[in-house]
Order: structure tokens, then C-alpha cells, then sequence
């Protein structure tokens, strides 16, 4: 779903005291193919091809296939299996609070940290941007535009949140997130502060929603809007170059370029020769592009690094070229980069693993499965635990050579199995989100949290998906006393009635009556027609538990569960 690019700076201090910047920039779900300098028939991208030019490109790097923990391992260093970011939604996007994050780190140390577009790994306390380290923060809920939290929210025009603000920004939201990154880091250099700065753009992820004049030179192709979001992109990374020349930060700027799952709508086209796509564990769903960029970072002549790499191996590079110390917490499951960036040595040989879970379209969707992975060693891939491949003879994926090579495959199976014992017991430990702190007295929650169940965009709360019931949130009452909480059916800033519907239009849900399952206490209530909401008053002591509320017809039969709830500290 991504590309990232950081940016280190040294200029930004004395020249003594050489702290260099940080910038990712983080482009949603384009792959390996989606770029001219990898041999798209027809995509231009002149600025990102010139920044692999001038990069060293890692060409076996690896991700999740999907958007959230990808981008948990980016921040942590450490598997998602390990920091309860297994998904993109089920209650699976949060962020142990004992893994530190990139930005903590470098707040710490006393860089200027911000975040400009989609986060994913949680829109409440405490995993909102802001309490994971970033200090200037304009981002999106959920996955983007049309997730649940972003149900009639648009990529142009539309609003994304200043902090805990909601404000409109005119535009196109890409070009809105390089204007607002810009903006920082000119704040930043003035303040002659160095800074940490991630912009994950919510580009290319569906809808795909352009302006014409990016999409009218693919008209005559297939997913011709999908295309122009990447020629956008394109366009601001050069945007981007010329910033960073005029502010005289080029030179000391480590740039750093990768996507966040393999490819999507652009797969059919033209892959870069490999198989599969964003969600599968073939290559094609999670070997991405990785570049590097750093005139005065010791690095050499640009050139390509075939070395097997993963997303966490980028948390201890950056430490380590930045000289920012790491914080307490569990050790890391990347390595640093820094000795072959530099020329000085030789990465281990080891076994990387990714793995993810559930995954869209899963039926079972109670988390990961063991041996549902890819075991990544040397040229080696043992995907689903049985399929074997020789990546550097079959890059395509089309032979499995499983039994040829029985010796190959138990070694891997035996490195998996031996991994997944230290992950597995924690897989059912959810990660709530806090509920009676000051800093959100008003929580607002949407399906996309919903335990197991995968109901995270506005077609699915249209249709009515996930069950009668609905599934519950895990939260942790940090405040003891009476809480108000309000059931929808609809988002609450579109003001619509349980019963009523929405544009375009969905499943009508003739909700005549309540229920609400909370610390162990069910309530159910009545309703009228055109009801505004499900209101409840309830006595909560402080810890965790569970919230879990669905609606009923006029004869008690289950409707739907409640898509978002919100709950108000009322009085002690």
C-alpha cells in the first residue's frame, strides 16, 4: 500500500554537531511494477526514476502484504506478531505500548517529529499519532478515505485532523500532505532543529480519485485513475527535490523510498515479473521497492544491493546513522543496513518470516495461522509451509520445487515452527483503547476495531455486515465513574436516524430496540422511529473490558451490530 521516503539532514546544526533529518515518505499500495526505473510499459515516473538513480536500491526487500503492519514494523523494528499489529482491521492495528516507536525515539533525542497523511495503527488514545511520538500532526483515520472512521470524507476538498482538530484543506489530498510535510520541515529549519517527518500518503489506495489531468495521458489503459494517483505522486516527489535543493538540504538528506504491500490495481499490467499481490505471500504481495539517497552518508556510488532485507531492518539503520539512542523495549527484529550501505561488511544469513492476519476475503478471521506465511532464506521461499521456490531461477513463482528439495523444505519449516512459538501466545491478547483519559474525553469508535470481524469500510456498514450482533471493542477504563454511550448505526457527523439511510443508499435496518453488553452488564433498551442514536448510562470501574452493542427489530430479532459507538466521562 506505500512508498516511504527519509530524508536525514545534517546542515541543520552546527557543523560540529552534525544531527541529520529525517523524512519517510510512505506511498499506499503500489508494487514492485508500479515504476518507470523497473520497466513499466508505459507509467511515467521521471522524479522517483531519477531518485533511484541517484539511490542505493535494495532489490530484495521485504514488507507485509498489507498496509497496518507493515507500517508497525517500519516504526518498531519489530514483527508484527510481536506488537499486536497483525491486520488492517479486527481490532489487530494497535501497537503494544511496550514497543517504542521511530518518533519517540527521536523526540527523545530532540528532533522535531511530525506526521502528514494515513496512519493506520489506531485513531484513539493512546495510539493516535500524538501519542506515539509525533508532535505536529495532519493525518486520516482507518485505512483512508471511505474506511469506517472516513465514511463520506473525500480525497479532494476533503478534511483530515490538525492534531484533534478536524479542518478542511482544499486540494488533492496528496498534494495537500507534500504542502503540509514541506511546511514542517521549513518550520523546522528555521527553528534550526533537526527533524523526524513521516508522510504516509493515502495515495494509491482505492478510491481511486484523481484529478483529470493526471489520469487523461492512461485513458486508453486499464486503470487509468489509478495510474494518474502515481503520475501525482510522481509530480510532488518533484516537488519534493526542488524543496529540499532550494532549502539547501539536499546534499546532508537521506532519502529513503519504498511501498508499504505489494501491487493492486496495476498487477495485471505489468508486475516487474513476479507473482501475486497485495495480501498473498508470493512475491508479488510483499518484495518492494527500497531506495537510499544520501550525498554525504558514506554510501558509495549508487548502485543495487541484492542482500535479503526486511522492513524492520530500517529502525536500527536510522539509529545508527543518527547516532539517537534507542529506547527500552523489546530488542528488535531487524538488523542495520549501515554495513552494507556503507561498503564495510556483510549482512547475517537468516530467515526472515512474514506473516499477517486475517486477511480480506479470510473466513476465518480469529488472527494468524501457523504455516499460513512466507519463509524467506538466501534465493529460497516456502510459502503456505509446502510450496518451495528458487526466487533467483523462477523469480515468476511458477515451479514448485518442493519435492526436489526435502531437506530445504524441513529446515524451513523448522525455522518457522521455532519462530512461531515465540509469537503465538499473544496472538489472542488484544490491545484496547482507552477509555475515561483526559486526553480524549470523547472517544468515538467504528467497526473497523470491532473484534475478528472485518467490517471496515462504508460498503460494508451500507450492506450491514459482520453478523446480527456485530462483534465487540476491547477497551480499558483508565477513569471509574458514569459513562454515557451512544450506538449508531451511522456515523455520528452525519447526523442520520438508526432506521434512516444514507447517499449513496444502503441496507434500511428497521431498528426499533437496543442492547449493550459492557464489564459484564447487559442493558436493553427501546426506541422509537428516526431514533438519533441508542443511549445508554452505565457505572464502569476502571480496567480492562469489552464493549458490545447491536440493534434489534420491533420482535426482538437481531439486526446489526452497532458500527460506532461513543462514550462520554459523565460524573464520578
Amino acid at each position: 500500500m506505500g512508498w516511504t521516503l527519509a530524508c536525514l539532514c545534517a546542515g541543520m546544526v552546527g557543523a560540529d554537531e552534525a544531527r541529520p533529518n529525517v523524512l519517510i515518505v510512505l506511498v499506499d499500495d503500489a508494487g514492485y511494477g508500479d515504476l518507470g526505473c523497473h520497466g513499466h510499459p508505459f507509467l511515467k515516473t521521471q522524479h522517483i526514476d531519477r531518485l533511484h538513480a541517484q539511490s542505493v536500491r535494495f532489490t530484495d526487500f521485504h514488507v507485509a502484504p498489507m498496509c497496518s503492519p507493515t507500517r508497525g514494523q517500519l516504526l518498531t523494528g519489530c514483527h508484527g506478531l510481536r506488537t499486536g499489529v497483525t491486520s488492517v482491521t479486527a481490532g489487530r492495528t494497535f501497537i503494544r505500548p511496550e514497543f517504542p516507536t521511530l518518533p519517540q525515539m527521536f523526540s527523545a533525542a530532540g528532533w522535531r517529529t511530525g506526521l502528514f497523511g494515513k496512519w493506520h495503527l489506531g485513531d484513539n488514545h493512546p495510539h493516535r499519532p500524538m501519542d506515539r511520538g509525533f508532535q505536529d500532526v495532519v493525518w486520516g483515520r482507518g485505512w483512508g478515505f471511505t474506511s469506517a472512521p472516513e465514511f463520506a470524507n473525500t480525497l479532494i476538498d476533503g478534511t483530515l485532523l490538525r492534531g484533534t482538530t478536524e479542518e478542511r484543506f482544499p486540494g488533492y489530498i496528496t498534494d495537500v500532505c507534500f504542502n503540509e510535510a514541506m511546511r514542517f520541515m521549513r518550520a523546522s529549519q528555521q527553528a534550526k532543529q533537526p527533524f523526524f517527518c513521516f508522510l504516509p500518503l493515502h495515495a494509491a489506495h482505492v478510491p481511486h480519485v484523481v484529478p483529470p489531468a493526471y489520469s487523461e495521458p492512461y485513458t486508453s489503459k486499464p486503470a487509468a485513475d489509478f495510474f494518474g494517483m502515481l503520475a501525482n505522486i510522481d509530480e510532488n516527489m518533484g516537488r519534493l527535490e526542488v524543496f529540499l535543493a532550494q532549502s539547501g538540504l539536499a546534499d546532508d538528506t537521506l532519502v529513503i523510498f519504498l511501498t508499504d504491500n505489494g501491487g493492486t490495481a496495476g498487477v495485471k499490467i505489468f508486475n516487474g515479473g513476479l507473482r501475486g499481490h497485495k495480501t498473498t505471500y508470493y512475491e508479488g504481495g510483499h518484495r518492494v521497492p527500497c531506495f537510499l539517497r544520501w550525498p554525504r552518508g558514506g554510501f558509495g556510488a549508487p548502485r543495487d544491493l541484492n542482500a535479503l532485507t526486511q522492513v524492520q531492518d530500517l529502525v536500527p539503520t536510522l539509529l545508527e546513522l543518527t547516532a539517537v539512542p534507542r529506547l527500552p523495549g523489546p530488542e528488535f527484529d531487524g538488523t542495520s543496513l549501515v554495513p552494507v550501505l556503507r561498503g564495510t561488511g556483510e549482512l547475517p544469513d537468516r530467515t526472515l518470516m512474514v506473516q499477517y492476519g486475517p486477511g480480506a476475503g479470510e473466513k476465518d478471521t480469529s488472527g494468524p495461522k501457523e504455516h499460513r506465511a512466507a519463509v524467506l532464506w538466501r534465493q529460497w521461499r516456502l510459502v503456505h509451509g509446502s510450496e518451495l521456490y528458487d526466487v533467483v531461477a523462477d523469480r515468476a513463482q511458477e515451479h514448485d520445487i518442493a519435492a526436489d528439495h526435502p531437506q530445504i523444505v524441513a529446515q524451513l519449516r523448522t525455522d518457522y515452527e521455532r519462530w512461531w512459538a515465540t509469537v503465538n501466545g499473544r496472538l489472542r491478547d488484544f490491545v484496547p483503547v482507552a477509555v475515561g483519559n483526559a486526553a480524549e474525553p470523547v472517544v468515538e469508535l467504528a467497526s473497523s476495531d470491532w473484534q475478528d470481524v472485518y467490517a471496515d469500510n462504508a460498503r460494508h456498514i451500507r450492506q450491514g455486515v459482520g453478523g446480527p450482533r456485530g462483534a465487540p471493542w476491547n477497551i480499558q477504563v483508565e477513569r471509574a465513574g458514569l459513562y454515557d454511550i451512544e450506538l449508531q448505526r451511522w456515523p455520528f457527523s452525519l447526523s442520520v436516524a438508526l432506521d434512516g439511510n444514507v447517499d449513496p443508499p444502503g441496507t434500511v435496518m428497521p431498528i426499533r430496540a437496543a442492547t449493550l453488553t459492557i464489564a459484564g452488564t447487559t442493558t436493553r433498551i427501546e426506541l422509537p422511529a428516526a431514533s438519533p442514536s441508542a443511549r445508554f448510562r452505565v457505572r464502569l470501574d476502571t480496567g480492562r473490558t469489552q464493549l458490545h452493542g447491536w440493534f434489534q427489530d420491533a420482535n426482538g430479532s437481531d439486526l446489526c451490530g452497532a458500527y460506532f459507538a461513543r462514550i462520554t466521562w459523565a460524573a464520578p
